[in-house]
């Protein structure tokens, strides 16, 4: 049979040994991620759907569900605020102390999660180092929404500035200095020039810090305070009943989470596809 019959089929390749690697690679994702998560669903499917909507819909629940997802979202845009102010500073400036700075972002990846929960909640009690000039204002910080909100934001922020350091390492300065010379504004520069090149790039950094937040657990549970209906996350729900023995419930949550963190992170990476493909067409079109 004659090889031009299947000229689409397989193209030879410059590196040998692509089936082998692939088929690795399937085999590896599927025991590490996809079976994994099969599980839960199978786990979940053993309510019906009465005994699931009880169990992903209660009061408690749902409240659950506002605080973590809104928490989330709010300390993701924080992050992708000031993670591009720091990140363009890392860039941009020589400053003495930069080398330090740079690492200290690290930290929260190396950093246990346990731990940074309790430094967290020493430093924001009202006793605290920081807490306690909040303290005669009414503002408490620990033990509250708002202390989940700073440990969500401490965990999220080197996902944003690692994502967008390449990037704007990259960028080139002679784009900045053209549009100077066509008499562009700094503020036009950075807005029409600098924010469309990286704007797919802040948005991973986005949509990995958010992923982040929605399945903290190890920092928020010693800062949280973990009152329901006020400062109870999710994750902590999803413990609770893995404690009590209540696995379908357990697996019941996670589906809903896991659902749900999918369709945000779909919606994100495609504007971020769309936004990169438009980027690059409008500089097809230039050139």
């Amino acid at each position: 049979m004659s090889t031009a019959l299947f000229p689409l089929w397989r193209k030879p390749s410059a590196l040998p040994g692509f089936g082998l690697t692939m088929g690795y690679t399937v085999a590896y994702l599927s025991l590490v991620v996809l079976v994994p998560l099969l599980m839960v669903f199978i786990k979940a499917s053993s309510l019906d759907w009465a005994s699931f909507v009880t169990a992903v819909s209660s009061p408690r629940v749902l409240a659950s569900y506002r605080l973590t997802f809104g928490l989330s979202l709010a300390a993701a845009i924080l992050n992708a605020v000031f993670g591009f102010i720091l990140a363009w500073v890392l860039v941009r400036y020589t400053f003495p102390g930069k080398r330090f700075v740079d690492a200290l972002i690290d930290l929260p990846f190396a950093l246990p999660t346990s731990v940074a929960g309790i430094v967290l909640a020493a430093i924001y009690a009202p006793n605290g180092w920081v807490g306690r000039w909040f303290e005669p204002l009414g503002i408490k910080i620990a033990f509250t929404p708002l202390g989940i909100f700073v440990a969500l934001t401490f965990i999220g922020l080197p996902f944003v500035v690692r994502t967008l350091q390449p990037v704007l390492e990259e960028f080139e300065r002679e784009q900045e200095e053209a549009a100077a010379c066509l008499g562009a504004t700094r503020w036009q520069t950075l807005r029409h020039v600098i924010f469309p090149a990286v704007l797919p790039a802040l948005l991973t950094g986005f949509a990995l810090a958010f992923a982040r937040a929605v399945g903290e657990y190890g920092s928020v549970i010693f800062i949280a305070g973990n009152i329901p209906m006020v400062s109870e996350i999710t994750s902590l729900l999803i413990v609770t009943k893995l404690e009590q023995f209540d696995y379908a419930g357990a697996a019941a949550l996670a589906v809903v989470m896991l659902m749900i963190s999918f369709v945000l992170l779909l919606l994100i990476n495609t504007l971020q596809w769309w936004l990169q493909r438009r980027h690059s067409g409008r500089r097809a079109s230039g050139a």
